[in-house]
């Protein structure tokens, strides 16, 4: 079925404003303003409750036609609009009827470009519009955010490989915790980055609706002062060798994008938030995006699959040598049918990275799709991004004969305005050939799920992987992914490590991967993090040997009609309730603190429910795999107690019982 828009109420005010040099416009609930003003520079500033939250701001385009439009600006015309609607979701990350509420503000100025405002309750974003009759050159995007003094926020700081520029990243770093102004001028992050004011809201920069135009970076200056950046358009490229070949910018050019003279750019998102718990549930990312391009999404299917890369197909108990082999395979699809999973992964190593129809010789893939078939469960192909862009419509009908219908690609790295329009480029012919498709060592999503809902989840995060090398994907990490990462988007963090180690007793062990935090932290990533298509990552030899745990998991939904942050704060821990159905999913995680909460469910429906608990063990305070699964009565009204380790979570599964009518 086609998504829609579903308008329940549309009032439209728009009234042309006396030409000026300052305009503003609030929120629905009257809590934000914004205020533009033009005079030697063109800026804007937030408020909060008549608190000032973003200063003075200078924005504006630089095209190469003008010395810059963002100086000696006078507005011709400002309108206003109010604006309530629902967007139905197909594939619902968060809700699937969404409330878009805003007021706009729409200005026209004395040169051929515009500006408009949308202020919500929960946020804020502007975009530039063009209105130029020939494609243009963008030279640069001013784009300076002004903060309180003591600000202090949560920055993904990149650092420079020594083969690439500084743009050239996987968008995988650590949420560094620092104040605004001991950022060095020249440091780089990515979005989306947290900002806290001091005694105000917290603000998460990040943007929307990006195409056919660089992503944004943010940049440090030395003081509570951010600004973007964006990378120049590749001028000269090389390939990099290696086990994992990618194109690299040795050279850029002078300017940051070419591009259609007559065109509405990127959103600037603010997302603002009162409270810690709003932000996860926050997805204004969302609604900001244009809608689908697909005319048919009926063949899309979200759900779970497997992967057997972060746990280098180590199975044991099992009659053949395990490898990247057809019998490995085949292992994987009985698993994942047993327990209730859609598909499994094929990744790096299926084939050459530098040619897909090179397949390993220890692969029949004739075979392997016809018992995937005979199973019932879909196969989901890796591949290496500049292969695939060689090979794209050869490669995409071979995925059809193979019944493949979720591909993944990897190895991008960039967002300037070439490597943004080869996302656009793999998601229409992914579309036409009915595939999903999931970017890893990709920018954050920006809204494009919405656009093209094929493009069902993405990586730009620092996830499970880690764990073969690293100490990095701590309970801490992870408690900061829900509040910063995910406003962005779903994120394909791949959860599920069934070895699991307390502070003390983790180490990076190849072939032997496991986890910081305990079982029931790794079950509750199905349930607090978003993501369309969740992939397990867990040893499936370990799995066959604790049934009813992997049932559980596998009875978790992976899209949700109503979200519900219950509590959070950043960092330390979170309680999100989801409903799909007539069902209830509770999921709760903790970071390295141990803790007790009491949760009020009072906004279950009248229905009893079945509820199944996965808790942790009482010694996981020491092993960390320790967890209990026990069964219960619930109904609205009650109290449901929280225990979590070290480490912990913590995932509830409420199912209603529903009553019948005697005959």
């Amino acid at each position: 079925m086609v998504r829609k828009l579903l308008f329940v109420f549309l009032c439209v005010c728009s009234s042309a404003l006396h030409a000026s040099d300052s305009v503003s416009i609030y929120s629905p609930n009257g809590r934000i303003r914004v205020q533009v003003e033009s005079g030697k520079e063109l800026n804007f500033s937030i408020s909060f409750d008549n608190r000032p939250l973003i200063f003075p701001s200078e924005i504006g385009l630089q095209p190469d036609v003008n010395t810059g439009v963002s100086r000696g600006m006078s507005f011709n015309k400002a309108t206003q609009e109010k604006i309530r609607s629902v967007i139905v979701s197909p594939f619902p990350e968060k809700r699937a009827r969404i409330p878009d509420n805003y007021n706009e503000l729409t200005i026209r100025f004395n040169q051929p470009t515009g500006l408009i405002f949308r202020v919500y309750d929960d946020g804020v974003a502007y975009r530039w519009v063009s209105f130029f009759q020939d494609s243009i050159i963008i030279k640069n995007e001013i784009a300076v955010f002004r903060f309180p003094p003591s600000s202090t926020g949560y920055f993904p700081e990149i650092t420079k490989r020594d083969n690439a520029d500084i743009f050239h990243t996987s968008f995988e770093e650590l949420y560094r915790y620092k104040p605004l102004d001991s950022l060095r001028a020249g440091s780089i992050s990515f979005s989306p980055v947290l900002v806290l004011t001091e005694g105000g809201p917290k603000v998460v920069i990040t943007e929307s609706d990006l195409e056919d135009y660089p992503g944004m970076f943010i940049s440090g200056t030395n003081s509570t002062t951010l600004s973007g950046i964006f990378p120049g358009v590749p001028a000269e490229e090389r390939v990099a060798d290696g086990e994992y070949p990618q194109v690299i910018v040795t050279r850029r050019k002078d300017y940051i994008a070419r591009t259609a003279g007559s065109r509405k750019f990127p959103w600037r998102v603010f997302l603002i938030a009162e409270k810690d718990r709003e932000l996860p549930a926050n997805d204004l990312v969302y609604r900001l995006a244009s809608p689908s391009r697909l005319p048919d999404i009926s063949w899309i299917h979200p759900g779970k699959g497997t992967d057997e890369w972060i746990v280098s197909e180590n199975l044991f108990n099992v009659p053949f040598k395990s490898g990247i082999n057809t019998a490995t395979y085949k292992y994987y699809i009985d698993f994942a049918k047993k327990f209730g999973f859609d598909r499994i992964m094929l990744d790096a190593g299926w084939s050459d990275t530098r040619d897909l129809f090179k397949i390993n010789p220890a692969i029949n893939m004739d075979t392997l799709a016809a018992y995937a078939r005979e199973k019932h469960i879909k196969l989901s192909m890796w591949t290496l991004a500049m292969t695939l862009d060689k090979q794209l419509e050869p490669a995409l009908a071979q995925f059809n004969k193979w019944r493949v219908d979720f591909i993944m690609t990897d190895f991008m790295d960039r967002n300037d305005q070439e490597m943004v329009r080869f996302y656009f480029r793999m998601a229409e012919a992914c579309a036409r050939h009915h595939l999903m498709i999931m970017f890893h060592g990709a920018f954050p999503p920006a809204g494009f799920g919405r656009t093209y809902p094929n493009a069902i989840t993405r990586e730009s995060v620092l996830g499970s992987e880690y764990n073969i090398w690293s100490d990095k994907p701590t309970p801490d990490h992870n408690l900061l992914l829900p509040y910063i990462r995910m406003t962005a988007g779903p994120m394909d963090y791949e959860p599920g490590l069934l070895n699991n180690a307390t502070k003390s007793g983790f180490r990076p062990v190849q072939e032997n991967v496991m986890s910081s935090g305990t079982r029931t932290h790794q079950a509750a990533m199905f349930v607090v993090y978003e993501s369309p298509i969740q992939i397990f990552s867990g040893n499936p030899s370990q799995g066959l040997k604790e049934p009813e745990f992997m049932k559980f998991l596998g009875s978790l939904p992976t899209v949700w009609d109503t979200t519900i942050v219950m509590d959070g704060k950043i960092g330390e821990y979170i309680v999100t309730a989801r409903k799909k159905g007539a069902d209830w999913y509770i999921g709760a995680m903790t970071n390295w603190t141990a803790r007790e909460l009491e949760m009020d469910l009072s906004f279950l429906g009248p229905a009893d429910y079945r509820a199944t608990l996965c808790e942790d063990g009482v010694n996981a305070d020491r092993y960390a795999s320790d967890y209990t699964l026990t069964q219960k009565n619930l109904k609205r009204g009650e109290r449901l107690r929280i225990r979590m380790a070290p480490g912990g979570g913590f995932v509830c599964r409420l199912a209603a019982q529903i009553k019948r009518a005697a005959p």
